[in-house]
């Protein structure tokens, strides 16, 4: 793959097969292919694509045999009305509402990025990211060995993922930020959910979504200096749960508020319903831990502006700064260590795998947290884990 194919985000063409009177360039086109690297295409007319590389098979087949040129010609126009019928309805299914709002244009592009958001009138989540992708981002999840099989699943995600982009997850900047965004956020996911190991099958980086909650707590998780404002339910435990998991009372609680849903009382929802356990850590991303410090979303796509504190404590916008805010001195500021070092690769790895390259990751200083100092240090007793 050329480095412009991997800026732009554009997996390269497959071949055609070469046959009589072009008939080969029309048949990829309708079995799924896409000429012009349409993604949102290709998967609107896929399902005429399933039953017409067999169609097409026959149509060269009986021009080969000698068939009537014209038949053979009527036959592929009908095939071209039905692709053509399904584009045009897929793309009514979600209709481009645009308006000017104070002199800015907002849009509305329905169920996925619904409401009027300058966001919006970037490309959604869909068009550049689909289900295929995330099957080869987490490709053993579903394996026998792991331990969630069958829970997560690209439908959860895209569904989650709605309601925040209009809020500009994965539809901040150009595509290529766009992109490097969904592999950031998929990296802390991969990176904290895997139970893959250095001689795995397919690498140790295939193996993220195999869990989706912790499975041999070593407490409940119950802080009684929060006893005032997150009570423990009797019988609940707050162990580590979800994509970016959750642990601690006082974790659940605030997450179930923003979400409303009573996390504090039942924090099984989150291992229940992978939907929720996917909105909890966009959530996560989107929100800053405390007032005047980014979230993880604008230090990633560059809405934060470091102040000169920021630039001493060498805290500077991309992927490292992520970390910072996700995890603080769990795993930045101690130079290049494992825990660091596995969330990066996760995130290198996808970046190859959507087709953008991990040399858009930005340099050392950006991509990782080694020399910087956390926005907000430990207390001396344990808190949070992550």
């Amino acid at each position: 793959m050329s480095t412009a194919q991997r800026r732009e985000g554009r997996n390269p063409l497959p071949p055609l097969r070469e046959t009589r009177g072009g008939q080969s360039l029309l048949c990829a086109v309708l079995g799924g292919g896409d000429i012009h690297g349409n993604l949102r295409q290709r998967n609107q007319i896929s399902i005429i694509g399933v039953h017409s590389e067999k169609f097409c098979s026959k149509i060269m087949e009986a021009g080969n045999r000698g068939f009537s040129k014209m038949a053979v010609i009527g036959c592929l126009m009908v095939v071209v009305a039905m692709a053509m019928a399904a584009i045009v309805s897929a793309d009514s299914s979600q209709p481009l509402i645009v308006k000017t709002v104070k002199g800015k244009k907002m849009c509305d592009r329905g169920w996925e990025c619904k409401g009027l958001s300058i966001y919006c009138c970037n490309m959604t989540i869909s068009e550049y990211f689909q289900t295929y992708q995330f099957e080869d981002l987490f490709s053993k999840r579903n394996t026998p060995v792991a331990h969630a099989v069958g829970f997560w699943d690209y439908h959860s995600f895209i569904t989650a993922a709605a309601l925040y982009q209009p809020h500009g997850f994965g539809t901040s900047g150009g595509k290529l930020t766009q992109m490097k965004e969904v592999a950031a956020f998929l990296g802390h996911v991969g990176s904290k959910t895997t139970c893959g190991y250095g001689v795995a099958t397919g690498g140790p980086l295939a193996w993220g979504l195999c869990y989706n909650k912790e499975m041999s707590p070593s407490q409940d998780y119950c802080d009684d200096y929060y006893k005032y404002t997150y009570p423990c339910t009797p019988g609940a435990q707050y162990y580590g749960r979800g994509a970016l998991p959750i642990y601690w009372n006082y974790n659940y609680g605030t997450t179930g508020e923003a979400l409303k849903v009573d996390l504090l009382s039942h924090p099984e929802y989150i291992e229940q319903n992978a939907t929720l356990a996917f909105q909890a850590a966009i959530w996560r991303w989107m929100t800053p831990v405390k007032k005047g410090q980014p979230s993880a979303h604008d230090a990633f796509v560059g809405n934060w502006k470091p102040t000169k504190n920021d630039t001493l404590a060498k805290r500077f916008p991309g992927f490292g700064t992520t970390m910072n805010v996700l995890y603080g001195d769990n795993v930045c500021g101690q130079g290049d260590v494992d825990s660091m070092n596995n969330i990066v690769s996760h995130y290198q790895y996808y970046l190859d795998l959507m087709g953008v390259g991990r040399e858009e990751a930005g340099p050392h200083e950006v991509l990782t947290c080694a020399e910087q100092v956390p926005f907000n240090p430990s207390a001396p007793k344990s808190s949070s884990s992550n």
